[in-house]
């Protein structure tokens, strides 16, 4: 077969489609199914706790946050984290309201002693940012920081001991 003669061939490779008449280009078109991207097949929706859990892994990833959550609310935390079955500490002091394409986040930590809060704050942002947009592909609107408490060094934890040594 000639060069020619296979370019003409339909369906061979080295067919090109602007040779093509406008009824195979139609009969092209009609048979595809499904058409387009197939991430657009659909609909993927997002809870709230599982944004807030990459939020506050992102913000405990952080230098300088010691905890997440208010002191009560880390002493109810820690009790309940000895409880077979008890829920986890992850999403402990974050609020997350999901929308369709965006996202708001509140935050409540407590930092070291001794370390700029304002340098910690704008770092929990970034990372936070970063690890929600990524991992979500949500748009992070706001992240807001409530700063409960610093965590001096001479501090015990406010968990409970462990009764099992």
């Amino acid at each position: 077969m000639s060069d020619t003669a296979q370019r003409n061939r339909p369906g061979t490779p080295a067919n090109d489609p602007v040779g093509e008449t406008a009824e195979q280009a139609k009969k092209t078109s009609v048979t595809r199914r499904g058409g387009g991207d197939p991430a657009g097949r659909g609909r993927t929706t997002i809870a709230d706790g599982v944004v807030e859990k990459i939020a506050g892994l992102a913000a405990r990833d952080v230098v300088g946050v010691h905890a997440m959550g208010s002191g009560l609310s880390r002493t109810f935390g820690a009790v309940r984290d000895r409880v077979p079955g008890g829920k986890s500490a992850v999403t402990r002091g974050v609020k997350a309201e999901v929308g369709e394409v965006q996202t708001a986040l509140d935050l409540e930590i407590v930092v070291d002693y001794g370390v700029s809060i304002a340098d910690v704050a704008r770092d929990v942002r970034e990372n936070v940012i970063s690890a929600v947009e990524r991992m979500t592909g949500l748009e992070v609107v706001e992240v807001n920081i409530a700063v409960s408490d610093v965590k001096l060094p001479d501090e015990e934890d406010e968990e409970p001991e462990s009764r099992l040594q």
